[in-house]
């Protein structure tokens, strides 16, 4: 059993799982989503957020060790720049993991999308539609009992017609019932 064992060793050596997590933060920080195993993923997570943390602290110190354990300039400077600047007031959780539905074909491993957070742009777009969308107090019914409700009802609705009726004066009553055919039968206009 593996009571209080917290690294899952992904079945690797610990040089070649550290080179593969390096490679993956990298890939991670270029392409801001990796599509990988769920276990993969979690591990990752684990690697990737406290340099995450690390960029926030823009000084040589900080990239110096940010560099050693990724050993790429290109991802140094895409951290440092735009997604340093992105994350700086999260407090933390700088990642996402999203489980896919289909499982790999070869071995039927869950499949996940591991992806930073303040660059999903289809999430963003939706939160803020979400944000500036009015929302509406529920009403409680205990309130109005149901013959108020349907006298509010009754009068809502009577003064509906009224407002989409067109005023009808007298004459024009008159003239309307002159005209229609003298063979429908007629009621006389009160005057």
């Amino acid at each position: 059993m593996r009571h209080g064992k917290k690294i899952n060793h992904l079945g690797r050596t610990t040089a070649h799982r550290h080179a593969m997590l390096s490679n993956m933060a990298t890939s991670l920080i270029l392409h801001k989503r990796v599509t990988t195993t769920v276990a993969k993923a979690k591990a990752l997570r684990q690697y990737v957020e406290p340099l995450l943390t690390k960029a926030k602290d823009d000084t040589t110190h900080s990239r110096r060790t940010v560099f050693a354990t990724l050993q790429n300039k290109e991802s140094l400077k895409e951290l440092y720049g735009v997604v340093a600047e992105k994350i700086g007031q999260r407090p933390g959780g700088y990642t996402r993991i999203l489980k896919l539905s289909a499982n790999r074909a070869g071995d039927n491993a869950d499949m996940c999308i591991i992806e930073l957070v303040d660059f999903n742009e289809t999430l963003l777009e939706s939160k803020n539609a979400a944000e500036t969308k009015t929302t509406t107090t529920r009403r409680s019914r205990r309130r109005g009992g149901k013959s108020e409700a349907a006298g509010n009802e009754a009068g809502t609705s009577a003064a509906v017609v009224a407002e989409d009726a067109p005023a009808v004066s007298a004459t024009e009553a008159e003239a309307t019932t002159l005209d229609a055919p003298a063979d429908e039968k007629q009621t006389p206009a009160a005057e």
